[in-house]
Parts: structure tokens; sequence; C-alpha cells
């Protein structure tokens, strides 16, 4: 979607760990995703993706740490794209992967939107056959969760892992399908263009 632009990726793989240990975030798992920040924008970025919306809080210390560029949460701009395909009152299906994504979401939905209805739905075992190598499963999984969501105007894929589901979850369903990574570049592209021009 954005070919020209020049990419840095940064892991901390534990984080994800801590908050299933954990069950919620605590004030240790700030730091880290602040200093991921701090580290990027000591690099010279221009704007920064976070990619794991369970740490919706977390990331919006480092947008308010750092004002001058874009600092976007994974799923803002699906959000976004999702309630201008249905409305205000639209029926908007969000499936996850990880569970703790279930709990933090749904409030940016229901702050962007409170009038919408939000189905929210886990696709049981993706995650597993995921780390496990099997992409496969991980896909079916997704497919098979997809059809409790019928009803919906609109599907949201919440984790960027499930983007790779998201043309089977289409066909499957017969669902337009957002992507937080496609929604978020999408986003960010625009953002940097327009504060360039400026």
């Amino acid at each position: 979607l954005w070919p020209e632009a020049t990419l840095m990726n940064l892991l901390d793989d534990s984080l994800a760990s801590d908050l299933a240990r954990d069950g919620a975030l605590t004030p240790a798992m700030a730091g880290p995703i602040l200093a991921l920040a701090r580290y990027a924008t000591q690099t010279g970025a221009d704007g920064i993706l976070f990619t794991c919306s369970a740490f919706g809080p977390c990331i919006e210390t480092c947008a308010r740490e750092f004002p001058g560029i874009p600092v976007l949460k994974p799923n803002e701009a699906m959000i976004e794209e999702a309630l201008g395909l249905v409305g205000p009152r639209g029926r908007i299906g969000l499936m996850a992967t990880f569970a703790p994504t279930l709990a933090s979401m749904p409030p940016e939905f229901a702050a962007a939107a409170p009038h919408a209805t939000l189905v929210p739905c886990l696709a049981e075992d993706a995650l597993a056959a995921l780390n496990a190598g099997d992409g496969g499963g991980h896909d079916a999984a997704a497919v098979r969760a997809a059809g409790s969501l019928a009803d919906c105007d609109v599907i949201a894929l919440a984790q960027f892992s499930l983007s790779q589901a998201a043309d089977a979850i289409a066909a499957s369903t017969g669902k337009t399908v957002l992507t937080t990574p496609d929604s978020a570049v999408r986003k960010l592209r625009r953002l940097l263009l327009r504060a360039q021009a400026a």
C-alpha cells in the first residue's frame, strides 16, 4: 500500500505473554512500550504504528509524549473506516485471536460511535495454530469463527496477524472485511503526506 515508505520494525515479544499472564495492563507494561517509542523517535522516525491493540492506553501515553509525530494505535484507523462504511448505528463484527483485545477494543468503538452495535468474536484456537507455525490452521479457525458474524454489516479483524485470513473470511461470508494493517497504513500515509505538504 505504501512501497515508498522506509520501515523499521521493533519487537518486544514478551509483552503479549505478560498481559496474558497478568490478565490486565499493569504500570510495568507501559515502560517498555514508551521505551520503544523513544527509541523509534531517536532514530528519526516520522511516525509510529503500534501493532497490538490490547495495549491501547499505553500507546495513548506515547502519543501524548510525542505530539509532533503521528503515533497510531493499530486499530484506530480501522474503527474510523468501519464507521465510515456502516454509519453511526451500523452492526460491526469484531474478530480477535487474542482474548484481551475483546476487552480493550470495544470501548474504543463505543467512544467513537456509542449507537453502533459491536458483535465480538474470538477465533478459538487460531492464535495457538499460528504460534505453532500452522498458518492454514489459523486461517481455517478464523473462517469458522466468522460464521457467527453473518448478520453484521462489516467485519473488522482486530489483530495484524488476522489479515492473512481476510480474503478467506470475505469469501466465506460475502462481507466487507477490514484489516488493521491496511487501514492503519492508509491513515499514516495520509497524515505524513499532509504534514510534508504543509
